[in-house]
């Protein structure tokens, strides 16, 4: 897929934010949680966003790993699209 939707839920005061690792649990560079813009709100299909970018299509293929970091918050479904 081209980007990773969240379908999730926040508080005012919580977030949502994802890390891709590798398979070595290392965050890919560019991918890790200190890049990634925390999601706020109700959104069925939010994109989530490293360094501006949604953009994943450059790991297509490759294994990976999410890691998801929720405060306050609750995680419906996943997916990613093309």
């Amino acid at each position: 897929g081209r980007a990773l939707a969240l379908n999730y839920a926040t508080s005012a005061a919580g977030s949502v934010a994802v890390e891709i690792q590798g398979p070595d649990h290392r965050p890919l560079p560019g991918y890790g949680l200190a890049d990634c813009r925390p999601m706020i709100g109700d959104e069925i299909a939010g994109l989530v966003r490293w360094r501006g970018s949604t953009d994943v299509s450059r790991l297509a293929g490759r294994q990976v790993r999410l890691r998801l970091v929720l405060q306050d918050a609750d995680l419906y479904s996943l997916r990613f699209m093309a």
